[in-house]
């Protein structure tokens, strides 16, 4: 198969991948510009049209000639502002473990830059940001400051350390092709290991849409994919880029299925060792 250039390597890590303490890659997807532009949205909309309606509310009182002093009018003015556009947010968003009414939506969370959970303190920056960047400027400064950020961070994620994380994923496709006959000697001997789980998911995911795709496309992205995967595999087939492909993925799979297979059965022999009684020991 004639290789062409290597697009990735294994020391490459996106700019939405995540490293712990171990240099360990988490697969974490954040949630994109106009995701977090409809979430923003529907949370505006969910934060002043209530307070629209408590300050029609308490004008209509006002209007209709109760004793009111003018410096309580003011504070209660200011107290139903600053509770549905600064206290509620942040409450809702800590209590909610991140979320939101407009995030429940989209499917996202907001969580640390580390993956962790958000405390009250970020809850609190964010908030109070929000207050600036989000009512008190109709969302534009959000909404510039997160079309710059490859993360789509706002102001206030990037003071508190944090970002949205999307976690609504659709459901797998079943990937149920086997080995290729061409290459069925050649899997014998392949080494597929090294392979990172990133892009083993991409091959699925290529090939369970491989056949929805225009032929053009469909020729370009295994092109491309047979580029990056080739580091990983040894030896290289000389067959089309998407057997290749199809081969790899397949591989990989069936060889994972049996060494779980394997550690089930393991698992299964030292489980009345490890659940039994010592001899003699009465099973009350």
């Amino acid at each position: 198969m004639s290789q062409p250039s290597v697009v990735g390597t294994s020391a490459a890590v996106a700019d939405d991948e995540l490293l712990t303490g171990e240099a360990v890659a988490l697969d974490v997807r954040p949630a994109g510009f106009l995701l977090r532009s409809a979430s923003g949205a529907i949370d505006f909309l969910a934060y002043v049209l209530p307070l629209i309606g408590a300050l029609w509310f308490f004008s209509a009182v006002v209007a209709s000639g109760a004793a009111f002093d003018p410096a309580l009018t003011q504070a209660l003015s200011i107290a139903l502002l600053i509770g549905f556009l600064v206290i509620a947010p942040i409450v809702v968003e800590f209590a909610s473990g991140g979320r939101s009414l407009g995030r429940l939506a989209i499917g996202a969370r907001i969580v640390r830059d580390d993956g962790g959970a958000i405390a009250l303190r970020h809850s609190i920056i964010r908030g109070l940001l929000g207050f600036v960047e989000i009512f008190m400027t109709l969302g534009g400064l959000a909404f510039i400051t997160s079309l710059l950020n490859s993360r789509s961070k706002r102001l206030g994620d990037l003071l508190a350390g944090t970002y949205s994380q999307h976690e609504r994923v659709p459901a797998p496709r079943p990937f149920a092709v086997g080995v290729p006959p061409e290459l069925a000697f050649w899997a014998q001997t392949a080494d597929v290991a090294k392979l990172p789980d990133r892009l083993s998911r991409r091959l699925v995911a290529f090939l369970t849409q491989a056949e929805r795709m225009a032929p053009a496309t469909r020729a370009r992205l295994a092109h491309e994919l047979a580029a990056e995967t080739s580091p990983f595999v040894s030896p290289l087939p000389n067959v089309h880029p998407e057997t290749f492909l199809v081969g790899v993925a397949a591989l990989r799979r069936d060889r994972e299925y049996r060494a779980l297979m394997i550690e089930r059965d393991r698992l299964a022999r030292v489980d009345p060792v490890l659940k039994g009684l010592p001899n003699g020991f009465p099973d009350r």
